[in-house]
């Protein structure tokens, strides 16, 4: 086994709105792959195409519920996570863990998304 985690889905109230935050703050394009027949609004971060790296999306559907409690995905922050996180709240978020020191294992951050995920950064510097 590659990766532990293989994908992830985080749940929006609206999609067009997340896709928006996470395209500015993450500076990525979030490709739309909705399924109308099931009325879901569905897209994808980047990931590896051979598949073998760890991907996720963005998911508005009947029982997808953003929250703050339960697990914590952390999304790569890029060569320095503070890039990333100083566009969370001009862009709708809110930080709540500034980015932290954790010795030999980089940094990390966290913030609440527009659609009231709590999600985390990680990078190296």
């Amino acid at each position: 086994m590659k990766n532990a985690v293989n994908w992830f889905e985080i749940p929006v109230k609206n999609y067009e709105r997340a896709k928006q935050f996470y395209s500015t703050v993450m500076a990525l394009e979030i490709k739309d792959h909705h399924m109308p027949e099931q009325n879901v609004k569905y897209g994808m971060f980047p990931y590896d195409n051979d598949n073998n790296g760890v991907g996720g999306g963005l998911i508005e559907a009947d029982g997808q519920k953003p929250t703050t409690d339960g697990p914590t995905i952390y999304l790569n922050g890029g060569e320095d996570l503070s890039i990333a996180l100083s566009k969370v709240e001009a862009s709708g978020g809110k930080v709540m863990m500034p980015k932290t020191d954790i010795g030999e294992n980089g940094f990390m951050a966290q913030f609440t998304d527009t659609e009231g995920n709590r999600i985390a950064l990680h990078s190296w510097m």
